[in-house]
């Protein structure tokens, strides 16, 4: 996966780079139920127990989380990319966005992107949401945390949607 990325331009050094290790697919994973799209997404199973929990938690506080996206494979990823480039956008547009297939933590099935209504989806905008708010209380209560705050380590853009469990 990663020779199919570089020949599509990923640079070698990438990793280096972004200060990112490739990540490995889980071996299991466990239905979280439909996103906002009415696709079946998953989890790797205690992130997806922990997943429940939290929104069923926010959901008793009024403050509605629905997902957008969870695991992807690193072939996945891969499609994305070409899409982009397909699009028109250069390799440095799409990487300042998206992880290099490989290297998304969505290939944990340990990541949801996540969104609530009135707000669009992948946007900015979401960290003006109670939802977000939410999030900044209460997720770490349930192994949770923003993996892409401004100005974050690894050079890619503020993702307030982007949320990774990490295990307790």
């Amino acid at each position: 996966m990663i020779r199919a990325a570089r020949e599509l331009g990923v640079p070698r050094d990438y990793a280096a780079q972004r200060k990112l290790r490739v990540v490995r697919e889980p071996r299991d994973l466990a239905c979280i139920g439909k996103d906002i799209h009415d696709r079946p997404q998953w989890m790797e199973s205690r992130a997806a127990r922990a997943w429940l929990r939290m929104r069923d938690a926010a959901r008793s506080d009024g403050v509605e989380l629905q997902v957008v996206s969870a695991f992807r494979s690193a072939t996945y990823q891969l499609t994305i990319l070409q899409r982009k480039l397909e699009r028109g956008l250069s390799i440095d547009e799409i990487l300042k966005v998206s992880a290099a297939p490989g290297y998304s933590e969505h290939h944990s099935g340990r990541v949801l992107d996540l969104t609530t209504p009135g707000f669009p989806t992948l946007e900015e905008d979401f960290e003006h949401s109670a939802a977000y708010a939410w999030l900044l209380a209460n997720a770490a209560r349930f192994g949770f945390r923003l993996s892409f705050p401004r100005g974050n380590r690894h050079g890619i853009a503020f993702e307030p949607w982007h949320w990774c469990w990490h295990r307790r």
